[in-house]
């Protein structure tokens, strides 16, 4: 009891660098009339987002593995700082492609350390929880942080969010710098090592399951409120009522993709959750132009696309639970490489077919992630067999 308010703080921070991520879909038309460029260039904000953040937070963390874990999450934040402060004072869309690189960079740091540090200051036996805190409060910046960033842009400018994240962050500093006790670093784990793992067949075929299903939905939600205000026809007030719903179902379906593991067995929930998502985002494209039916279809999507997530995290820790902490760091990079593809794709699909053809062309991405996971059941399945024998 006595450190459970420091873990709050960690997840109050968490939400904080959660929403800089994810607000950025929710606002991309602002951003992008503001800068002067196309929805579609606006979208690569995220890509350039999650390759920064794919490629540059393990190689940090391993170059860093030494180093006190206090002093470390202090200089992610400030550099998170930094991204914020670059953000508000941009001229210009190169300018802000430089801030999405800095905040990626110390988001991902951040979030590593801050698992970390949670675990380590948790009571004997409520580790778990712990982690499960933090990572709350970075999943809360997609439920709150995405609608309230719509609402704050909608009546004032898009960087005062940017702005007030800011402040918040350098007065979570100086709360933690004065909370958080130091601790050692760990022993580091080689990039080498880490990338091994993806020399088994089966571990490396389950993590592109990741990939393919982020891939897919990113290519729509880059361009959600683009396509609500245009193809839809909501007005920016139901875009944020919209955006609000989505993130509660990514909730639920968050708990109930970690239920469905347990009580129904990890294949059956994930190619369930994946038929469900495709057939949702083929269904929501072609009704697209009807808000009645956009809505509903709107909040189940979200459920059915972040059931995935727990699962895919419990299959993959079962694959290699000797090594779990480096091949979720993996699966980290991996997703936010599939969405940096993912809003590439977008873009493309903006620019040369239409808006509207993000939906149904995210539900073909969302659909090949079936054919690893198939394949990976069936490895897993054959090696099962052959320790038997």
């Amino acid at each position: 009891m006595l450190n459970s308010w420091k873990i709050y703080i960690l997840a109050i921070v968490s939400f904080l660098v959660g929403t800089s991520e994810f607000v950025i879909a929710g606002i991309l038309d602002m951003v992008a009339s503001d800068v002067g460029v196309t929805v579609a260039a606006a979208g690569q904000l995220i890509t350039v987002y999650s390759l920064s953040y794919a490629i540059g937070t393990p190689i940090l963390i391993a170059f860093t593995a030494k180093m006190d874990r206090r002093k470390l999450m202090l200089i992610a934040l400030a550099m998170f700082i930094v991204g914020n402060l670059v953000t508000i004072s941009t001229t210009g869309f190169a300018m802000l492609v430089g801030a999405r690189i800095i905040l990626a960079i110390g988001t991902g740091v951040f979030m590593v350390v801050a698992l970390t540090v949670a675990a380590k200051i948790a009571q004997p036996g409520k580790q778990g929880s712990a982690i499960a805190t933090v990572l709350l409060g970075f999943n809360l910046a997609l439920i709150l942080g995405v609608p309230l960033g719509r609402v704050i842009a909608s009546f004032y400018d898009w960087k005062i969010i940017f702005a007030g994240i800011g402040v918040f962050s350098l007065i979570a500093a100086f709360v933690l710098m004065l909370t958080i006790p130091k601790s050692e670093g760990e022993t580091p784990v080689p990039i080498r090592e880490q990338l091994s793992l993806l020399k088994t067949p089966r571990i490396s075929v389950g993590l592109s399951i990741g990939f393919f299903w982020i891939l897919g939905y990113t290519i729509i939600f880059t361009y959600i409120s683009p396509f609500l205000l245009t193809i839809t026809g909501l007005s920016d007030r139901m875009v944020s009522i919209g955006l609000f719903a989505f993130g509660i179902a990514s909730l639920l379906g968050s708990q109930v993709g970690g239920y469905g593991a347990d009580k129904w067995g990890i294949p059956r929930t994930m190619v369930g959750g994946l038929l469900l998502h495709s057939g949702i985002l083929l269904l929501m494209t072609s009704f697209s132009h009807l808000s009645m039916f956009v809505l509903p279809l709107l909040m189940l999507w979200s459920f059915f696309a972040w059931s995935t997530g727990p699962v895919q995290q419990a299959y993959l820790i079962g694959m290699a639970p000797e090594a779990s902490g480096i091949i979720l760091s993996l699966n980290t990079s991996i997703i936010q490489l599939g969405m940096a593809v993912g809003a590439v794709i977008g873009g493309m699909v903006v620019e040369n077919i239409s808006l509207q053809a993000v939906g149904w062309i995210g539900a073909i991405g969302v659909a090949i992630g079936l054919i690893p996971a198939l394949l990976s059941f069936s490895l897993s399945s054959r090696s099962i067999t052959g320790n038997k024998n």
